[in-house]
């Protein structure tokens, strides 16, 4: 049965208004009393249980349950790196594309002439795999310190 939206829906057991609540329900079951005669003098209000709470209707829309912000994974940053990755590789590409001219090269006293796109692509591997190394060398080193805490908190 349709709910008819001028009325606030019920409350139920829960305190939340209820959807299957008809107009009817909300009609109050006694008589309003009438005013009295402004002649008659007003009788105080005597202590009594105080007033219910208004009754709130219930928001069409459901709450928000999800964080406003996007959870972040290993996946979803592997996808960012690999974006990245390729992005990179383009511009790259573009570069050595455009940078042919030989260059005269030296280094450790060897000497010799290469594109120039060929001589920075080499410097660039260079760099990368000394990175590589010392990144590498820093991860087994913080994995022997781990180990080796953990062995000393089993001894405990």
């Amino acid at each position: 049965m349709p709910v008819h939206r001028s009325f606030p829906a019920r409350p139920t057991a829960a305190g939340r208004p209820d959807p299957q609540a008809s107009p009817a329900d909300h009609e109050p079951s006694t008589p309003e009393p009438s005013a009295p005669e402004p002649s008659a003098p007003q009788p105080a209000p005597t202590p009594g249980p105080a007033d219910p709470e208004p009754i709130v209707p219930e928001p069409h829309a459901p709450p928000l349950t999800h964080p406003a912000t996007a959870v972040r994974s290993r996946t979803g940053a592997a996808w960012v790196g690999i974006c990245v990755g390729a992005l990179v590789l383009v511009a790259l590409v573009v570069f050595m594309m455009q940078n042919t001219a030989p260059v005269e090269v030296a280094f450790l006293g060897m000497s010799g002439s290469a594109p120039l796109a060929l001589v920075l692509l080499i410097a660039g591997l260079g760099v990368g795999v000394v990175a590589l190394v010392l990144g590498s060398t820093r991860i087994a080193q913080l994995r022997r310190l781990i180990r080796s805490d953990r062995r000393r908190a089993d001894v405990r």
